[in-house]
């Protein structure tokens, strides 16, 4: 497991083995008398007997980790379990050179994540009391501590569960640690080009003058084999023989000569390299083996990483153009990170086009290293980025990449366009939850959580970056058209309504001051017709007056240049009415010659398109950005009533089944899920029995485990008699269910279901035999929020419902956004269960209850990632 510490540097944890005991006995060996003092409250002699007790930890009674930089051991923690069970006595030592840099509180961070899968719950301390360093760990480590202090030591006790602040203080120090580590790649001083050769046409070579032409605020040295000199500037043959330090080396060599060339800068001190070479994971196993030592070297330097095969990194405010792109970047305020060089390349060349600029551009190609996660703990803080753009092909942390989008979004706009959607997921599921899931769904329910805004298509991106980088946002979906064509009118209308956009009537002040100024012949309606005869001057006329208006949130102003007019005039005008306006104004211009120029430059304050349909869209995202901005925090549920132990002890029970129905019940019971009184019964006779005593009218069911039973003809309702029940079980066959009948209410569904790269989704919608048919299921990503849970209820299809349709009464929406969040809790807490089904959940005036639930337990498949920010 690597950790990123808080001057940005790396470290390398790993479990001692017999290897490594001459390298603990040196680490042991170089602490100072003060630090053995200490960490063992007295001299210790440290030779093979001592080192012994390290090296090959059963983890169940006593854990080690090392952190090991630049191929030596600096640091060891450990656990020894007490005689209370629950309860491990933990304990650190740092090489003395190393201190402050936060090593032992990632040391912390590890070791209790190691000890609470092997059950102990808090750790205890036994700290001198001079220790303040260590003291001073414990505490800003996030965790709950208790002090007791006895004969000059002080006893440290906390429960080492990962609470929220726990969460939050891991998060803020990895925010510190990256912005550190990324520093070298947008603010560097000195750059080396290693492969830059003297011919024209190579990577390197043209690498190299686009660092030139690009007017970098720094030094950039070229290297390559002979030492020539490139474009005038001296050459140098390898990294080491350069005079000046250092702060990023961008490698363009053949694969197989880039780990020599990575070791060398890395030996001679740089922090940061950018790899654009090719010949690593994305070509199959010996390129994956390749990109394995890359990674490793660089880590045990505690370097950073961009790439490889990667088009590089530019930063336009200082002039620096680190990529093979033919042209330099126009600078601007829009951050971009794409996963793709050739699709980066097509990205810069639109937007370009649009008059956009930006303040850095990042190609992570393979993302070894440095991701899109990297790239916005930056990008929050940096002052010359207001809008980041992303194409994504994966993702290899979802759930931190949630966690950061969502404090991103909240300080500047997140644009990002997901390629490679599949339904691969779906076609293997089982239960109705799962066949609606999909990956495509988990990254939407995420995106949609996060307040990133997601582009279907390149094109929309690009005008969704032209609307988010010309403020303000709409405070609402109600659009006003104004346009010099009616037909052009029309699709714009038709453009809002799939946006999800509204075109109301206007006021009628509004209608009477357009009258006053437009021909008599102009309508004045939404969309509103300026006519062909249109003039700059009548455009200046009348978008004031609509912008007035108080039940419109934005305006759509078109041009068709006819004879009469000019679209840079009528440009003109629109710059005008915009100027200082409270409300969006959006620009569309059909012309031969495109867009103006004055509605492409950076300070105009209008946002230009060359579609309606485009302008609309672009809009859309921008509204659900405003909604989002607007949407409380929440936060997520407390439940005192759950078991959890009862209820992992039935999860843990079973290795890959679906769930017998005593088990089904035992385990949301155990979570506090309503669920229909039900009983068991073994054939016809017990069924008639249990119908007695539940009371009549009763449900008979099929009780065979993850069945759908109205495909295989095991369920009958609403049975009033012990005949009807009798001959019902008889058809069925056993074993059976036998519920009470529960009449009225709305069939709605909820579940929860394990996507393999983004955890657990919460799914609530329509309930009922044809759930998959209706559609209108909506998910989120666990854990809810109490906002979360609420725009589950009252959204989409499954709203309509709960709200009360056709006359039926309204739902308890307060007992269905509890049930959810004891769903979310369940799913976050247990991740062995794979699928789980409540279908139909009854929605009742009063309350909720569950009437059928299947689960499915499937152990997590082990993921190793050791990048652990």
């Amino acid at each position: 497991m690597d950790v990123i510490l808080r001057d940005g540097s790396t470290l390398r944890l790993h479990v001692p083995g017999p290897d490594d005991e001459a390298d603990l006995i040196a680490f042991f060996a170089g602490l100072s008398p003060r630090s053995i003092y200490l960490r063992f409250h007295g001299v210790r002699r440290v030779d093979t007997d001592f080192i012994a007790g390290y090296l090959v930890p059963d983890w169940d009674s006593h854990g080690v980790l090392v952190g090991s930089l630049e191929g030596r051991i600096v640091a060891v923690a450990e656990y020894v379990r007490l005689r209370d069970a629950r309860s491990a006595e933990v304990a650190f030592a740092v090489a003395d050179t190393l201190h402050g840099r936060g090593i032992a509180t990632r040391l912390l961070e590890q070791l209790a994540q190691r000890a609470a899968e092997h059950g102990i719950e808090r750790f205890v301390a036994e700290v001198m009391h001079e220790n303040t360093a260590m003291l001073a760990v414990f505490r800003d480590a996030g965790f709950e501590i208790s002090r007791k202090l006895e004969s000059g030591e002080m006893e440290v006790t906390f429960p080492i569960a990962p609470t929220d602040v726990v969460r939050s203080r891991i998060d803020e120090r990895d925010h510190i640690a990256v912005t550190a580590s990324l520093r070298p790649f947008f603010r560097p001083a000195t750059v080396a080009v290693v492969g830059a050769a003297t011919r024209r046409g190579s990577i390197g070579g043209e690498l190299f003058r686009n660092m030139l032409t690009s007017d970098f605020t720094g030094s950039v040295f070229p290297v390559n084999r002979k030492g020539d000199s490139v474009a005038g500037v001296r050459g140098y043959r390898s990294v080491s023989e350069i005079p000046d330090p250092l702060d990023l080396v961008v490698i363009c060599l053949p694969g197989e000569r880039v780990v020599a060339a990575a070791d060398e800068a890395l030996r001679a001190g740089v922090r940061a390299l950018c790899v654009i070479s090719a010949g690593f994971a994305e070509v199959g196993g010996e390129g994956r083996a390749r990109q394995d030592e890359l990674v490793a070297l660089v880590r045990s330097h505690g370097a950073r990483l961009v790439g490889p095969n990667c088009l590089g990194v530019a930063v336009p405010p200082i002039g620096m153009n680190a990529t093979f792109a033919p042209r330099a970047l126009p600078a601007g305020r829009i951050a971009v990170s794409s996963q793709s060089g050739a699709l980066g390349l097509a990205l810069l060349e639109r937007a370009r086009e649009r008059g956009l600029g930006f303040s850095a551009f990042v190609s992570v190609g393979n993302k070894a290293d440095v991701s899109s996660n990297d790239l916005l703990e930056w990008w929050e803080d940096d002052d010359a980025t207001d809008l980041v753009v992303l194409y994504l092909e994966s993702f290899g942390n979802p759930r931190k990449f949630g966690r950061l989008a969502t404090r991103v979004a909240r300080k500047k706009p997140i644009l990002a366009l997901k390629a490679g959607s599949t339904s691969t997921g779906a076609k293997a599921a089982s239960s109705h939850t799962a066949a609606l899931a999909g990956s495509e769904t988990a990254v939407d329910a995420l995106f949609r959580h996060a307040g990133v805004l997601r582009a279907r298509t390149l094109e929309e991106l690009v005008d969704a970056a032209v609307l988010l980088s010309h403020p303000p946002l709409p405070q609402g979906r109600r659009v006003a058209v104004v346009t010099n064509a009616g037909g052009l009118g029309i699709l714009c209308a038709d453009a809002c309504d799939a946006a999800g956009l509204t075109l109301p009537e206007l006021a009628d002040e509004t209608k009477a001051a357009l009258s006053s100024v437009l021909p008599a012949e102009s309508s004045v309606s939404n969309p509103v017709d300026l006519l062909g005869s249109a003039t700059a001057e009548t455009y200046a006329a009348a978008l004031p007056i609509i912008l007035a208006d108080p039940g419109v949130d934005s305006v759509i102003a078109q041009f068709v240049p006819p004879v009469v007019a000019g679209a840079d005039e009528v440009a003109e005008a629109m710059r005008a009415a915009a100027q200082g306006a409270p409300k969006p104004l959006l620009a569309v211009v059909v012309s031969e010659e495109g867009i103006p120029q004055s509605l492409r430059d950076a300070d105009s304050p209008v946002a230009a398109f060359p579609y309606p349909e485009s302008a609309a869209h672009a809009l859309g995202l921008a509204a659900v950005r405003a909604e989002w901005l607007r949407r409380p925090v929440g936060t997520a549920a407390r439940f005192d009533d759950l078991d959890e132990p009862a209820a992992r002890s039935v999860v843990e029970s079973v290795e890959d089944a679906w769930l017998e129905p005593a088990a089904v019940r035992a385990l949301l019971s155990a979570y506090g899920i309503p669920l229909v009184p039900e009983r068991v019964a073994a054939d016809a006779d017990e069924a008639v029995r249990c119908a007695d005593a539940l009371g009549y009218p009763v449900v008979l069911k099929t009780a065979a485990p993850g069945a759908h039973k109205t495909e295989v003809g095991g369920i009958a309702l609403d049975l009033s008699t012990a005949g009807e029940v009798r001959e019902a079980a008889e058809r069925i066959g056993g074993p059976l269910l036998v519920q009470a009948m529960i009449s009225g209410g709305a069939e709605l569904l909820a579940g929860v279901v394990q996507d393999p790269v983004f955890g657990p989704l919460v799914a609530f919608g329509p309930g009922g035999t044809a759930a998959e048919l209706i559609g209108g299921t909506t998910f989120a990503i666990a854990p809810l929020t109490e906002t979360d849970a609420d725009e589950l209820v009252h959204s989409g299809k499954a709203g309509t419902l709960v709200r009360g349709f056709r006359g039926a009464p309204a739902a308890d929406d307060a007992a269905l956004r509890d049930l959810l969040g004891r769903l979310a809790r369940l799913a976050e807490d247990l991740p062995a269960v794979a699928e789980l089904d409540l279908n139909p959940v009854i929605a009742l005036p009063t309350g909720c209850v569950a009437v059928d639930a299947r689960v499915r337990v499937r152990r997590p498949q082990p993921t190793h990632d050791p990048k652990s920010w």
